[in-house]
């Protein structure tokens, strides 16, 4: 079972430096590998693997300093991510959905760059986080990391903090019983959460909260010249802002999360089409700030990792667990309910 652990990273100013200087070498070759692709495939009609471009990649390290002066796995894992969009570019093709060309990365844009090996170009020695080709970051570690380590992902966010984001393998999942309590959840505007046993959640509506604020913020950017060191300082005012806002919804979501996972083995859900419902525009903005979806895949997480979650979406098998359980959903109908999130606790 696959699971993330993210952690602040602070770097000094000339570290910094590194892990700016990184990214841009990373988002340059970005660009020059989804550029080469889309020339061989307009010019030849003929697929650039990643493995000719890795080949490509070793001869310009020698002749180009900034991407010498990058630890290679970290470039290698960059083709990576251009083969993956391509990839995932014609299977959307294939399956008729919207295609989403890959794009060029502006600057600014590309955000992170990975270590991709367990291990290998990265290691953490007490607080400090060690770093091919930057040196020793401190870190806050504020949590021990469970599973074996595979990536290392370094990330900077639109306040230019940086982060460590480590991907773990914590083996098998447990084994699965039969579920003896379910709770049904609905979730809504007025309160976020309403449970089948009449329990209710009320979200605290952030974002209402700091809009006059936000909003000053966005006028006062908008007067700035684009690009002027001034537009530069009152971006990141705005940026402070929405991270503030994002920081206390996901506080919000992660305790109302863990209250749904400790009081049920099974949580169903109102099965509810997000992405149409946000095309009315009259409501678009507190459903976004309510963020059910978030909620939900929180729920998923937490019960993934408590116990072993599943996805069920059989009708006839949600009837037959409510009426064995003698349970019902009071306001949802069970004709628009799927089970969304079941969990089987370990006795």
């Amino acid at each position: 079972m696959r699971s993330a652990y993210r952690f602040r990273l602070y770097p000094t100013e000339a570290q910094i430096k590194k892990l700016e200087d990184t990214l841009e070498t990373c988002r340059q070759l970005y660009n020059d590998a989804l550029a080469a692709k889309k020339e061989a495939w307009e010019d030849n009609h003929y697929n650039l693997t990643y493995y000719e471009m890795a080949h490509q990649l070793s001869a310009n390290r020698k002749k180009n300093q900034a991407l010498g002066a990058v630890y290679a796995h970290v470039l290698q894992d960059v083709l990576r991510r251009v083969d993956r969009a391509f990839q995932n570019f014609f299977r959307r093709v294939k399956n008729g959905e919207t295609p989403g060309y890959p794009r060029f990365k502006g600057r600014g844009w590309y955000k992170s760059f990975t270590y991709p090996d367990a291990g290998i170009g990265y290691k953490i020695d007490g607080s400090k986080l060690i770093l091919s080709g930057i040196g020793a970051i401190r870190i806050f570690k504020h949590r021990e990391i469970e599973g074996k380590i595979k990536t290392c992902t370094i990330k900077r966010d639109s306040t230019g903090a940086w982060y460590a984001i480590f991907s773990t393998d914590t083996g098998e999942e447990p084994p699965r019983v039969e579920p003896r309590t379910a709770v049904g959840v609905d979730v809504g505007l007025k309160n976020a959460v309403t449970l089948s046993t009449g329990e209710t959640f009320r979200y605290p509506r952030y974002l209402i909260q700091m809009e006059k604020k936000l909003a000053a913020a966005q006028r006062c950017l908008s007067r700035k010249i684009k690009g002027s060191k001034n537009w530069i300082k009152q971006k990141l005012k705005v940026a402070k802002i929405h991270k503030k806002i994002r920081n206390l919804r996901d506080e919000f979501l992660h305790q109302t999360s863990k209250k749904l996972v400790d009081k049920a083995d099974l949580i169903i859900f109102e099965n509810l089409n997000i992405t149409n419902m946000v095309k009315n525009h009259n409501i678009a903005k507190h459903i976004l700030d309510h963020s059910w979806g978030r909620l939900i895949q929180y729920t998923k997480w937490l019960l993934t990792v408590a116990t072993a979650s599943t996805i069920v979406d059989a009708l006839t098998r949600l009837q037959g667990l409510v009426s064995r359980l003698s349970w019902s959903i009071p306001d949802i109908r069970l004709s628009d309910a799927q089970v969304v999130v079941s969990s089987y606790r370990k006795r």
